[in-house]
């Protein structure tokens, strides 16, 4: 997926892989970010990812942190990755939703000034992870519902409200993330 952040000049790309075989999370990261220019890159542990939505408003609100001097980071990405796990504290939000050694299903997110560099950084390190390019794996599944409920701590009662409103659960439980997400930003 790849997307026009409307407003602030900047375009994403979101894509999915499974079956990733890291053994060296850091040296991993090292390399990526050598290939990386004129673009921000951030990794998620792909189990806790409610969509495609859930990483657009985590960057829309980093743009908008950064663009009202509210960031907590100094990256983009990584105010992304606070924003994604709903998180202040940037070693927590690397513990929560960060990848790790044992990781097996990851999203890769792109942010850059221009589509065609978003493709290009997305293309370039895809040949750089080890493992089959599914976008799959960032879709909010049955397997899913029940952990990212949990992680974000939606109540029953907050979901059957939504749940009047939308009429679809997991549509519901998205819409919730994105609030959950967006009060970090209240926070400050």
């Amino acid at each position: 997926m790849i997307k026009r952040i409307e407003g602030f000049n900047k375009y994403i790309g979101v894509t999915g892989f499974r079956n990733v075989e890291i053994e060296d999370t850091k040296s991993f990261l090292d390399r990526i970010r050598e290939k990386t220019e004129d673009a921000s890159v951030q990794f998620f542990s792909a189990n806790l990812i409610a969509g495609h939505e859930h990483l657009y408003f985590a960057v829309l609100n980093a743009l908008k942190a950064f663009e009202n001097n509210l960031n907590i980071s100094n990256s983009l990405a990584v105010e992304t990755l606070l924003y994604a796990s709903a998180q202040r504290q940037i070693k927590k939000a690397v513990e929560l939703l960060g990848i790790k050694a044992e990781s097996s299903e990851i999203a890769l997110l792109v942010i850059a000034e221009t589509e065609d560099k978003v493709c290009e950084t997305l293309e370039e390190l895809s040949k750089f992870i080890p493992g089959v390019r599914d976008d799959n794996v960032i879709a909010l599944s049955d397997e899913k519902f029940g952990k990212i409920k949990e992680f974000f701590g939606i109540s029953e009662l907050e979901l059957k409200a939504k749940l009047e409103k939308k009429g679809f659960e997991k549509e519901a439980l998205i819409n919730l993330v994105i609030e959950h997400m967006a009060l970090l930003a209240i926070e400050h």
